[in-house]
This record gives C-alpha cells, sequence and structure tokens, in this order.
C-alpha cells in the first residue's frame, strides 16, 4: 500500500505532534502553517531583537513528550534541556504580603503554616492528598483515553471504582469543594486559580480540576531558550523524520469531495492533494466556514456564552523595583467573584484583575533586583469577544488604556514598580487573539469548562468527513502544552487506524473533554 499523504493544517504543537508520528512511520506529511514559525500559541513577542514568551509559560507533564519522543526512537531530554523548578510560583495579595508554593509538599505546608496558620496547612496537606487521588481516577479512563465520555468513565471504573468517581466530586464547583480544606480567603484565591488552567471561572469549574494542583507539584520545568524552543525541537525532529514544514501558507479550504477528504487549498490559490488532514485550529473555525463550506459539518458551532476565558497581555522589557519577582508571580484581585462576574457575566474588562507574570529572565529561586532592564510577560483574564464590533460589546481603546493603568497601579500597590516604556512594550487583545487564533473570539482554551458535562463537550480526533481529523488545545483532552501534545498523539493513532482498516464505511463523531 502506498504511503498516505496526510496535510496538517497548523504548527501549533498538537499538529507538530501529530506530523513528527504520522512521518516517523513513514507518511508524507507537509504541515502548512500561515505564520512564519512553529508554536502556534507557544508563540513570541519580538522587541528591538530580543524576544519574549507571549503564550504559555509553565511546563507540567514531562512524561507526556517523553513519551511522544520515545515512541520516535528519540530521547526528550536530548533535544530539549530543563531544569526541574523547586518553588513552583510565588502569589502576592498586597505589600509585603506574599507566599511560596513549592514542588516539595512538606515546605509549602510549612509556609502556608507560617503564612495563614497550622490548621490551613493540615488543610493544604489534606487538599494534596485530595488531588492526587482525583488525578490517579481520571488519567487512564479520561487524560489518557481518546474514547472518553461519562459511560465510558463508569464502565471503565466498575463498580469497585465507582466510589472514586463519586469522591471526585464532579457536580460540585471548584471553589465549593476548596471550602472543605481552606478558611483563608487568600488560600480559596489561590487554589481557585487552578480553573483558569482551563479557562474557566473557579465558581462554575467542577471540582474535578483540583487535579492542576496535583500536575503542578508533581513538576515544573524550565526550558532552556524558553517555551517556544519546545516548539522548535518538535518541529526540527519532525523535519528530520520526513515532514516537510511551510509557513507563511495560509489554507482557505479543505477540500471534500462525496464525505472525504481530497487535500487543501491554499490562499494562493494552491491544491495540495491529500488522503487525510488533521486541523490543529479550533473547531469552531471549521464550524463557521473558514475552511469552506463542505468542511463545516466536521464541527458544531460553539455559543459565545460558552467560550473560556481570552486575555490581555504585555510583553516587555522594562525596569523593575520592589517586589522580590520569581520567575512565575501571581497578584491576586481584592474581588475574586467580581473578577469573573465581570468577565463571564458582563463581558469586560475586570475592573480588579488578578496579574500573572512570568519574568523570564529569572530561575524559580532567584530575585535578585536587577540593575537593567529585564524581559516580563504581564497576563490578565478578559471576556472572549475579540470579534464583536458592536460598541456595546468590543473593548474600546480607553477602555483597554483605563485596564492597563489600573493593573500596574495594583501591582504598585503589591510594591512591584515596573518602567514601562511604549516602544519596549507588545500589548495583545483579545481581538488580537481573534486575529491570530480565529473562531473563538480570541478565547485561548476552547470551550469553558463550566458545569460536570462541559468536560465531555470537547471533541475527539475523529470526524463525521472520511479522513479529517482534529488536533489542539480546543478539542480531547483539553487546553494546555502537555494535553495539546496528547490530542496531536491522538488523532495520529486515529488516523493510522484508520489507514489500516479495509472497511471504511462507517464513522462517527468521537466526543471527549477535560
Amino acid at each position: 500500500m502506498a504511503a498516505k499523504r496526510v496535510v496538517v493544517i497548523g504548527a501549533g504543537i498538537g499538529g507538530l505532534v501529530s506530523a513528527l508520528l504520522l512521518a516517523a512511520r513513514g507518511m508524507h506529511v507537509t504541515v502548512l502553517e500561515k505564520a512564519a514559525a512553529p508554536g502556534g500559541k507557544i508563540r513570541q513577542a519580538a522587541i528591538n531583537n530580543v524576544y519574549i514568551d507571549a503564550g504559555p509559560t509553565v511546563f507540567t507533564m514531562r512524561w507526556v513528550f517523553d513519551a511522544i519522543f520515545d515512541d520516535v526512537g528519540e530521547i526528550f531530554a536530548s533535544h530539549v534541556k530543563l531544569q526541574a523548578a523547586d518553588t513552583l510560583a510565588r502569589h502576592a495579595w498586597r505589600a509585603g504580603e506574599y507566599l511560596d508554593l513549592y514542588a516539595d509538599i512538606e515546605r509549602s505546608v510549612d509556609a502556608i503554616g507560617h503564612f495563614a496558620g497550622s490548621r490551613e496547612a493540615e488543610g493544604y496537606r489534606k487538599f494534596c492528598a485530595r488531588a492526587r487521588k482525583v488525578y490517579e481516577t481520571l488519567e487512564v479512563p479520561f487524560i489518557r483515553n481518546a474514547h472518553a465520555s461519562p459511560q465510558a468513565l463508569i464502565g471503565s471504573a466498575g463498580l469497585r471504582g465507582l466510589g472514586d468517581l463519586w469522591r471526585i466530586a464532579p457536580f460540585l464547583s471548584l471553589m465549593h469543594s476548596l471550602g472543605e480544606y481552606f478558611h483563608d480567603p487568600r488560600l480559596l484565591q489561590l487554589f481557585g486559580r487552578y480553573a483558569t488552567y482551563c479557562g474557566s471561572s473557579p465558581y462554575s469549574a467542577p471540582a474535578t480540576l483540583m487535579l492542576v494542583a496535583h500536575v503542578e507539584r508533581s513538576g515544573v520545568w524550565l526550558i532552556e531558550g524558553g517555551m517556544h524552543r519546545l516548539a522548535q525541537a518538535v518541529a526540527h525532529l519532525a523535519a528530520q523524520k520526513g515532514a516537510m514544514l511551510r509557513y507563511d501558507c495560509n489554507v482557505t479550504k479543505i477540500d471534500v469531495s462525496n464525505g472525504q477528504v481530497r487535500g487543501v487549498i491554499l490562499k494562493s490559490g494552491e491544491h495540495i492533494a491529500a488522503d487525510a488532514v488533521i486541523v490543529n485550529a479550533d473547531p469552531a473555525a471549521l464550524a463557521d466556514g473558514m475552511f469552506g463550506t463542505a468542511a463545516s459539518s466536521a464541527a458544531s458551532p460553539i455559543e459565545p456564552k460558552h467560550r473560556s476565558l481570552s486575555a490581555l497581555t504585555w510583553a516587555l522589557q522594562a525596569q523593575t523595583e520592589g517586589f522580590p519577582l520569581l520567575r512565575h508571580n501571581v497578584f491576586f484581585s481584592g474581588d475574586y467573584k467580581a473578577e469573573f462576574r465581570d468577565i463571564f457575566e458582563r463581558g469586560r474588562l475586570p475592573h480588579h484583575p488578578t496579574v500573572y507574570i512570568c519574568a523570564q529572565d529569572r530561575s524559580d529561586q532567584d530575585s535578585t533586583p536587577t540593575d537593567h532592564p529585564e524581559r516580563l510577560f504581564c497576563l490578565i483574564n478578559a471576556p472572549a469577544n475579540g470579534d464583536r464590533h458592536s460598541k456595546n460589546d468590543s473593548i474600546n481603546p480607553a477602555e483597554m488604556a483605563q485596564c492597563e493603568q489600573r493593573t500596574f497601579n495594583f501591582l504598585e500597590r503589591c510594591g512591584l514598580y515596573v518602567d514601562r516604556q511604549t516602544d519596549h512594550m507588545q500589548v495583545t487583545t483579545p481581538t488580537s487573539f481573534n486575529q491570530l487564533f480565529p473562531g473563538m473570539g480570541g478565547a485561548l482554551y476552547g470551550q469553558v469548562s463550566h458545569g460536570w458535562k462541559a468536560s465531555f463537550r470537547r471533541p475527539g480526533s475523529r470526524t463525521t468527513i472520511a479522513g479529517l481529523y482534529l488536533a489542539g488545545g480546543s478539542t480531547h483532552p483539553g487546553p494546555g502544552v502537555p494535553m495539546a501534545a496528547l490530542s496531536g498523539r491522538m488523532a495520529a493513532n486515529a488516523l493510522m487506524a484508520d489507514h489500516a482498516l479495509t472497511n471504511r464505511s462507517s464513522r462517527t463523531v468521537t466526543s471527549g473533554g477535560t
């Protein structure tokens, strides 16, 4: 049988992993990326020839990449240099009031005890045990399973495992369940923030998302050269295995005939024939007809109310003073509930934002003040309304300017002074994210994870069109770099399994989520 011709649309981490695995198995793979470099949301901002990671900045679940590289006969650590972080993040509320969390649970217990008292420290110990149990309950039947569904989850658990499924509290909100362990409102904020890793509100997201706490405590790594180095390494290895990567290529149409993929058409008019196509983009872009009407039936449209968080970000080179920054820092809003009410109910930038700062020239240990500008990536949560242009719905420049002023004034109240210069700063808005990654108004995490059913709304690898597959953080198993990589592996496995079949008459949508 002749080698299969595969086109991968999008060089995000999901598409790159698919390309790597398929090329290593002898398929003719072409990756088409509209940007000038690989990575997708693992992107960089260039400021005066200085590059700043302007997307994901936290690397976890290293085992995912160890396994993927092993699949193609390579050792991950030989391609990407990693350093395990001892300090996970520094968390602040006001000047002189901050708390560090560590990979070592006992160090965190001691730190919380000094910060909030022995009762809260013991609550943290119990919370860690619960988060670990949630992760262990869901890892095999859900995170690693390409066919996750409520029925499959219950079936895989069996009668003896139903108690474990019930104890992970899928019907309770994350914030509600955190109340079993913490009374200090600052700690409720800190651990509730894990819902935002899926672009959701801790007041509406299911308690199962506490598994993120276990994932982080199991290992956060710093990548030499920054997160974008990861995308470069996967792209380079895919090319070594035979994949062709083409940048500055905008796909405008997926060619479908008689329910079967035939290839893709570029904006330039070029037609590239293919037996299969993997779309590493938000499925909503398919549903909206951005890849042609024939392919739009492969995905379901998403209502705006089901969109996850977007963001307003600042990538900048700036001199800082005051607060002792580490690599990862979080400055918490004084009114957490109002922050999510502003975003999800009122559709506006929060008046009291929580601010994440990645100080990319610092380690997880060194908070020594610098006497020169440093690379910073600052982020606040925002509504995913970057595709709305009415006066009442869009975020106008005046609102953004006010939000920026409030954000950096808040940082000053926490003791951090950032000397911002407009010619050393790049701002990215929900509108910008929608232009970069269209389909969901700038939503960065696909569908919002509110309610227990949301975990199963994300589409799986297969679609109703023969030869058309999905990968990326908006598909199962969900958002985040390792999850997107798993989606790419699942898409490649599904394609290879279908390629081996002789009877391809039946095809159904595979659901899944995280």
